[in-house]
């Protein structure tokens, strides 16, 4: 009786612990104060329960027969986190990924070293985080995987940690994708200090907050300017607004990120010299790129890889909503006056579709 007693116990604490979830842990702004020392844990999603998170082992990986080291593989990587708090899309982005593809997915809580009041100090610890990453995806490397089946998506400071990573590799990662790449501390320096092309096979930047917390100019293969790289539609343009005005531009870069993920909400993007030439129709001619024509922002960008001129130093324009679904569709109308003379006035065009109108006003 006490034999099958002891085989029941031990059945039962296997169970148990297989059913373990971990997850992103959460600090207060307490934490944020006193400071945190780094601690990078790393928390595995795969599509066999996509809502337990496994929080691997950085020197036995053997210990997670969960992780599938034939399967593509792709690590997020928030930025900095002043009050310590866990980011607001964590959840989602992760549900979209794993539903996009079946991948190991890596969320990367650095927490503990982006929980601070003191951003130069998230700043200095990037490295330290981009050094412990390198380490373990060596770790993945002695197991079978493959440097090229792996997709670093950084957000703000994480778009830099990830550059850090890739230049560990020289470059043979093969996709870095760099969500409004933070400018503060990172604008004017030179290119092994910041996220750059030479980072990973294919280098994909979103700008959308380049007049504050991102970067302005190019970073990647192919740099995408929403709505002109800042300003984001339905983002307050006042201080009144409280912690929104300051960080809604910044974050909307995730947002539109996410919408593309399952292929249903993508955008083109056109090469122009400036936003204000693609708003006036300069620039919609996509022939450079065949039949594929101008590259789709967002998570399917990578079709477009082996079409960039190399160097690419274009930056490709778009107009999002100011809501989700954020993907706008662009018409290009042309209009041709028999008069001659020059008067003033305007012409409104409007568009119709089964839900909805959209209308433009042109004034000379």
């Amino acid at each position: 009786m006490w034999q099958y007693l002891g085989i029941a116990l031990l059945i039962s604490v296997q169970i148990n612990q297989a059913q373990t979830c971990d997850s992103f842990k959460p600090l207060t702004i307490l934490h944020s104060f006193v400071g945190t020392n780094v601690r990078v844990r790393l928390l595995l999603y795969t599509r066999i329960d996509s809502d337990c998170g496994v929080l691997l082992s950085h020197t036995n990986l053997s210990a997670h027969p969960q992780f599938n080291f034939s399967r593509p593989t792709t690590f997020v990587i928030h930025g900095f986190r002043p009050t310590g708090s866990p980011p607001a899309w964590l959840n989602k982005i992760r549900e979209l990924l794993l539903a996009r593809s079946n991948i190991n997915l890596v969320i990367v809580d650095w927490n503990h070293g982006a929980a601070t009041i003191n951003y130069w100090t998230a700043v200095e610890n990037t490295h330290k985080v981009a050094e412990n990453l390198t380490a373990f995806i060596n770790l993945t490397l002695d197991h079978g995987a493959n440097l090229s089946s792996i997709h670093l998506i950084g957000v703000s400071l994480g778009a830099h940690i990830s550059g850090f990573v890739g230049a560990n590799f020289h470059g043979k990662i093969g996709r870095i994708t760099g969500l409004d790449a933070a400018g503060p501390e990172f604008t004017g320096t030179s290119p092994e200090k910041r996220l750059d092309p030479t980072d990973a096979q294919f280098v994909d930047v979103l700008h959308t907050d380049m007049d504050s917390l991102g970067f302005r100019e190019t970073l990647g293969h192919i740099d995408f300017y929403a709505n002109g790289g800042a300003d984001q539609p339905n983002c307050p343009k006042t201080i009144f607004s409280g912690e929104s005005y300051f960080k809604c531009d910044h974050q909307r870069s995730v947002n539109l990120f996410m919408d593309t993920i399952n292929g249903t909400c993508s955008s083109w993007a056109y090469p122009c010299l400036s936003y204000r030439d693609f708003l006036d129709g300069k620039c919609l001619k996509c022939d450079t790129f065949g039949t594929l024509g101008c590259p789709l922002f967002g998570y399917d960008s990578i079709k477009w890889k082996d079409y960039l001129p190399q160097p690419s130093l274009a930056k490709y324009y778009f107009s999002t909503n100011g809501e989700s679904p954020y993907c706008k569709t662009n018409f290009k109308v042309d209009i041709t006056v028999w008069n001659t003379e020059t008067k003033m006035g305007y012409i409104t065009v409007k568009l119709y579709g089964d839900n909805e109108e959209a209308v433009a006003t042109i004034k000379q």
